[in-house]
């Protein structure tokens, strides 16, 4: 069974996603605290963990750079802040998604399952020659990107979405396509794309400023180009 697990410090909310995830098949774990849902998930890995922002002690960005040091599992933020810097900053420190609270259910088990299609992606992505595009190295097969030999750290969607545009080198992919191909939303928050855009820019251009790779069309999309 696909575990979750739920860091939030509101009672009635964790309670009350852990029943409803459990209604929609999943095993959902809770935790009041970022130290407590970190403590568990190096004790108990989960499928995919919930964070909200605003929790005692170590707060949610914390709590999801945390997590990423040490594990690449997929992170939603659940948080009733919804202002542009907050989803940003989530995103920065290495959260997958955003969930503005009140949560429907219904939604966030979508979303899930939509990250499960990525992860599965990933790890069943079939025997392909690695591609170059100047010193930057992209192997879809072993799952790995390289920048003049070493490599280079990303996360699960950050190599989602280069391999989505190093198969279609060289053409323009809409914000909208790239929902739909990396995260799997037919509909959504374009500043998903944009946010991870910007953090790959920084691991694979020399100069993320003035990118040579991974460019920009304004209002049409991206592309990644030799």
């Amino acid at each position: 069974m696909t575990a979750v697990l739920v860091i939030e410090d509101d009672d009635r909310i964790r309670l009350a996603l852990q029943l409803a995830l459990e209604e929609e098949g999943y095993d959902a774990r809770g935790a009041a605290t970022a130290e407590e849902g970190l403590r568990r998930q190096r004790e108990q890995p989960a499928d995919y963990v919930l964070v909200d922002l605003m929790l005692p002690g170590i707060d949610g960005f914390d709590c999801i750079r945390q997590l990423r040091r040490d594990d690449d599992v997929p992170v939603v933020v659940i948080s009733a802040r919804d202002d542009t810097h907050d989803i940003v900053a989530a995103l920065e420190a290495g959260a997958d998604d955003y969930v503005v609270k009140p949560v429907a259910i219904k939604e966030l088990s979508a979303r899930l399952r939509a990250l499960r299609r990525r992860v599965r992606t990933v790890t069943v992505a079939g025997p392909a020659p690695a591609q170059f595009f100047g010193d930057l190295e992209i192997s879809a097969e072993a799952g790995e990107v390289r920048r003049s030999g070493r490599p280079v750290p990303v996360t699960r969607t950050e190599f989602r979405l280069l391999c989505e545009l190093a198969e279609h080198a060289g053409r323009v992919l809409s914000r909208q396509q790239l929902l739909s191909r990396v995260w799997g939303y037919e509909t959504g928050d374009e500043r998903l794309v944009d946010v991870h855009v910007g953090r790959l820019r920084q691991k694979i251009e020399p100069d993320p400023a003035n990118p040579r790779h991974l460019v920009t069309l304004r209002g049409l999309g991206y592309k990644l180009q030799r």
